[in-house]
């Protein structure tokens, strides 16, 4: 694996997957592919009890490659990248995500799927897909059923990022710690305690149920999204604009068609 790490850790029965790319841990096509590929790995896994993701360095990750949001690219990058996520609705095996520091637009919207998010003082958190002019659809079907429509429409609009405490405070962070160390002391603390007690099997059926409408409706409007997005949004000259001007490093002129 070139952009991913991979740990089994507490007997085997943790999957710990670090993003490593590097720099930001960009989600692009290459890291999308060898997610997947792990995630099909694990349909065999009996043992398995939580998958866990984070970021190497200081970074959970910046989100998906903006070069791959271009128009030509949007319909193929859209595709692998919602079909991680009905991977892990299908696995049902528990999910942890340890943020620290920049966590965005894609990176957090793998970071939302999981059961459970835990963050140091460092995160921030935020989806600005609409900065860019797009907007991100699967934050778009997750959010409102995890903090509400409210504030799911105030991150989604804005495009502005938040702390671990406003996350915290918004009921989509668990916990809160100082520093990474301590991160990753709270982590285990709470795997030893709350997770490797259980079965395998009954915490499959326990996410099942506890996402029994999360994932029929995932299911359902994460599909109308993807199409919204690569048969109209793509077609409109700002949402081009937007995504040619952050590459080219320049500030966007929207014509608001």
């Amino acid at each position: 694996m070139n952009k991913l790490k991979l740990n089994y850790t507490h007997n085997n029965s943790v999957a710990q997957i670090i993003f490593d790319d590097g720099k930001g841990n960009v989600l692009d096509s290459l890291m999308m592919a060898e997610l997947q590929a792990l995630f099909d790995s694990f349909k065999q896994n009996k043992d398995l009890k939580l998958i866990t993701f984070e970021g190497a360095g200081k970074h959970f990750s910046f989100g998906a490659s903006v070069e791959e949001h271009k128009k030509d690219a949007a319909a193929l990058m859209l595709k692998s990248f919602h079909q991680l996520f009905y991977s892990l609705r299908d696995l049902a095996i528990p999910t942890l995500a340890k943020i620290s520091g920049q966590c965005l637009g894609g990176g957090m919207e793998v970071a939302i799927m999981c059961n459970f998010l835990f963050a140091d003082k460092t995160a921030k958190m935020g989806q600005p897909e609409i900065v860019l002019g797009v907007f991100p659809p699967p934050a778009s079907v997750i959010l409102p059923e995890k903090i509400g429509l409210a504030r799911a429409e105030e991150l989604i609009l804005t495009g502005k990022s938040i702390s671990a405490e406003e996350a915290k405070d918004m009921g989509l962070v668990n916990m809160v710690f100082e520093d990474k160390p301590a991160l990753e002391t709270g982590v285990n603390a709470f795997i030893e305690q709350h997770i490797l007690p259980k079965s395998a099997s009954s915490l499959r059926f326990g996410v099942h149920a506890s996402r029994a409408k999360f994932n029929n409706i995932l299911t359902n409007f994460l599909q109308q999204l993807e199409q919204m997005y690569v048969k109209e949004l793509m077609n409109t000259n700002d949402a081009n604009e937007g995504i040619n001007s952050f590459l080219e490093k320049r500030q966007a002129e929207w014509t608001n068609q």
